[in-house]
């Protein structure tokens, strides 16, 4: 009992049989199963299908580039949180990436003028980073 409240997931007691311990490790992957995420992400008049990669804004379809997708997949995945340039930039471009973060505010600005409309929801955090605000216009933040 001891190890369960140090933080073991379950445990067995001798003697038991293969099945048993099959079932118990069964038990703990689907426990530990990566959770689905959902195919389709919205934040106000933005609306993203994951798996179709399209986007639109106000109901008007947007063409992006892959970057600036996996850049709004990002902060329409956690509308609210604010994201450091640093952050995204590990995120959309891997952890190898040794670039400016005025990269990210260049995309950023790509992405703005895509969106028209959806504009107003991405916020921009001033001396920290960027976040999708559902309220609106957080451009002056």
């Amino acid at each position: 009992m001891r190890s369960l409240n140090e933080g073991a997931d379950d445990y067995i007691v001798k003697p038991f049989g293969v099945m048993e311990l099959i079932s118990r490790i069964k038990a703990v992957l689907r426990r530990a199963a990566p959770q689905q995420e959902p195919s389709e992400l919205r934040c106000g008049v933005i609306a993203m299908d994951v798996d179709r990669h399209t986007v639109t804004s106000a109901g008007i379809d947007v063409t992006l580039t892959n970057k600036e997708f996996a850049l709004l997949r990002c902060l329409l995945s956690s509308p609210e949180i604010v994201f450091t340039r640093e952050k995204l930039l590990d995120i959309v471009w891997d952890v190898s990436y040794f670039g400016d973060t005025r990269t990210m505010d260049a995309h950023i600005r790509s992405l703005r003028q895509k969106l028209g409309p959806g504009a107003a929801l991405i916020g921009t955090v001033r001396g920290v980073g960027y976040k999708l605000d559902p309220a609106g216009d957080t451009r002056k933040a």
